[in-house]
């Protein structure tokens, strides 16, 4: 079996790091960076060691996709230090009470997709479904559309049993609601507001508000609270895309973010993330998940203590050409949702993302020789 990070701590250790992460942690005092490190140590390993869990759900769900032919993209990633401690602060759950430390997202083709893979999902999948959210029927306030299901995980081996009960949450979603939540984290990222978290423009919040409902009606689903009638709708998607010059933002995104020269064209489980203040992309390429998270707690550090504005996720994909597909929220790409915008202020629908069958080259017939070329080539040495 391949090497996973195991958690080196006793859960008290852990409580007790959520409960220093959730407060103003001084990195420097009476006796330097020792403390400071060491909360961040237990807390990296307790994360870390979602790594198995994780993938090990990631796998079980790519193989109901392949077997029942749904075509859709795979992918997972551990919840970054950042977005753990406000959690902390925000909520009241405890750090080893967290839902979505290790997250698997699964992007549908079409919400026909989406369905069918709940269905099959449900029925014999390895691991115990503790809770689920069912945010496409029941979408929330600010649009927020993904059918999210978390699990406990159910080790299959004796040397997976101290992984057991690890919590594991999928979102499964459409690529036209996948659109609307990547361009809502790049345009917080780009203009330096947490629009993912209901923080900041509330003219940018309700513009995508907006959109959602629009794209949940060409999707047959259930318009979000607080949404007026399609008419009225269309008219202030309009006036909001003029006052905002939201799509010219959206273009200013796409053109600023680019990648790094050191970009790594190679295969590999995890990709570490590195997005920086200048909208510069650096990713990085692992196969080891032990070194991976390595590299991230390191940045993660400077982080905390105020040397980099980079912000850093480890993600792991199938295929490297799909890392920009299922995380384009980190490279500026807001194309299909920019697209969907010019068509509702044009007063067209929405058009619900999906690839079109492969054509299938038809092979070549059998070339068989002609016997007789070599009978005529050979007739005049007959006697």
């Amino acid at each position: 079996m391949a090497k996973y990070p195991q958690l080196n701590y006793s859960m008290n250790a852990v409580r007790r790091a959520g409960h220093r992460l959730a407060d103003k942690l001084y990195v420097v005092d009476d006796h330097g960076y020792q403390p400071a490190q060491e909360v961040f140590r237990i807390a990296n390993s307790w994360r870390d060691s979602h790594f198995l869990p994780m993938r090990s759900v990631y796998l079980s769900v790519r193989f109901r996709m392949l077997r029942s032919g749904i075509a859709g993209d795979m992918a997972a990633r551990p919840k970054r230090m950042a977005s753990i401690r406000r959690k902390l602060r925000e909520t009241s759950t405890k750090l080893d009470q967290m839902q979505d430390i290790a997250g698997c997202r699964a992007i549908m083709d079409d919400i026909a997709g989406v369905r069918e893979l709940t269905s099959r999902i449900r029925e014999n999948f390895p691991h115990s479904l503790r809770q689920e959210w069912p945010y496409i029927d029941d979408p929330k306030a600010d649009g927020y559309r993904s059918h999210h299901l978390v699990f406990d995980f159910c080790p299959r081996k004796k040397d997976q049993e101290s992984y057991a009960g690890r919590r594991v949450e999928l979102q499964i979603r459409t690529r036209l609601q996948h659109s609307w939540a990547t361009a809502v984290e790049a345009v917080g990222l780009f203009n330096g507001e947490d629009l993912k978290h209901h923080k900041g423009s509330e003219e940018w919040l309700r513009l995508f508000q907006l959109v959602s409902a629009e794209f949940a009606h060409v999707e047959g689903c259930r318009l979000g609270p607080g949404v007026p009638d399609r008419r009225e709708r269309i008219a202030e998607i309009k006036d909001l895309n003029e006052r905002l010059g939201a799509v010219g933002v959206l273009q200013n995104i796409r053109t600023a973010t680019h990648y790094a020269e050191s970009f790594v064209y190679e295969r590999g489980k995890y990709f570490l993330i590195i997005y920086n203040a200048d909208h510069t992309v650096e990713v990085e390429n692992y196969d080891d998940s032990i070194q991976v998270s390595a590299r991230s707690a390191a940045i993660e550090r400077e982080i905390a203590v105020g040397k980099t504005d980079a912000k850093v996720v480890v993600v792991e994909v199938d295929k490297v050409e799909n890392l920009v597909r299922t995380y384009p929220n980190y490279f500026g790409d807001v194309s299909l949702f920019v697209r969907n915008l010019r068509r509702i202020t044009k007063g067209e629908d929405a058009q619900e993302y999906s690839l079109s069958p492969q054509q299938v080259v038809r092979p070549r017939p059998e070339e068989r020789p002609d016997p007789s070329a070599l009978i005529r080539r050979y007739r005049r040495w007959d006697f």
